[in-house]
């Protein structure tokens, strides 16, 4: 009998063991998964910056508006993700991104070969010119006139490059004047500090739009480009699921409304 009760107690033992031992794999389980589903973001930082109108910027009341923060929140939105809005020092946008500090550039940013081996771009969304503004009564009528004089720019942009694809028209100018920002550079020119300004053609329009007396924008061009929304290297994922997001926009015509509220027509480029 007591060689019974010990079978017995040691079978019900191995009986406990063994649940304990499932219980405990079942809850590992359980702790993978959600460690891995736990990866999946539903808050997506869109870095971008806050005065470079109308693409983003802030309005009188200090919030952030414009047509690429409309597009990236009605984007991230159909993607069930909240969007946080992230201003940042636009100098240093490809370290921020990935410092993970934001999980996205999205604010005119133009797609150019050497950020393409930072940055891993979604499908082109807008063309873009850069362009030069003077003043309304200025002398300057073209890239030619501009020669011994100063011309201003935004710092580490796009039109920085764009003046260095044209070395010859750089060396003739008295001085590059670089500015954190477009409308400092503006401003600039409005002081008499520059004789011009290489801008974005959407951010020029805008300014002279609000106020056609003032400046005026020369025929001449030095580059044409286009606007991408710029991802680490990483997140293929998140890149194509963008991408798919912009055709369903463009199929269901939001990306035309929204391109027309801002611009009075649809000057998108997504197919």
């Amino acid at each position: 009998m007591k060689a019974k009760k010990l079978i017995s107690a040691l079978l019900a033992l191995a009986v406990v063991a063994s649940a304990v031992a499932l219980s405990s794999c079942g809850g590992d389980s359980q702790s993978s998964q959600t460690a891995a589903g736990g990866e999946k973001k539903d808050t997506i930082v869109v870095g971008l910056d806050d005065q470079f109108p109308p693409m983003g910027y802030r309005d009188d009341d200090g919030n952030l508006v414009g047509f690429d923060i409309d597009i990236a929140t009605e984007t991230f939105e159909r993607m069930g993700m909240e969007v946080k809005l992230q201003p940042i020092d636009w100098k240093v946008k490809e370290q921020e991104l990935n410092a993970e500090t934001v999980d996205c550039l999205w604010n005119g940013y133009t797609i150019t070969d050497s950020r393409k081996e930072e940055v891993l771009f979604s499908d082109a969304y807008m063309k873009n010119r850069q362009i030069i503004v003077v003043m309304a009564d200025s002398e300057v009528n073209s890239m030619d006139d501009l020669s011994g004089k100063k011309l201003a720019l935004q710092s580490e942009s796009s039109a920085s490059d764009a003046l260095d694809s044209v070395p010859d028209f750089k060396n003739s100018l008295e001085e590059v004047l670089l500015f954190d920002d477009n409308n400092k550079a503006l401003m600039d020119l409005e002081s008499g500090g520059a004789d011009g300004v290489l801008i974005d053609e959407v951010v020029a329009r805008y300014y002279t739009k609000k106020d056609a007396s003032k400046y005026r924008i020369l025929d001449d061009s030095l580059a044409d480009e286009e606007y991408g929304v710029g991802f680490r290297k990483s997140d293929e994922e998140l890149r194509d699921k963008v991408n798919e997001t912009f055709k369903e926009m463009k199929e269901d015509g939001t990306l035309a409304e929204i391109s027309e509220k801002w611009f009075g027509e649809d000057i998108t480029t997504i197919q």
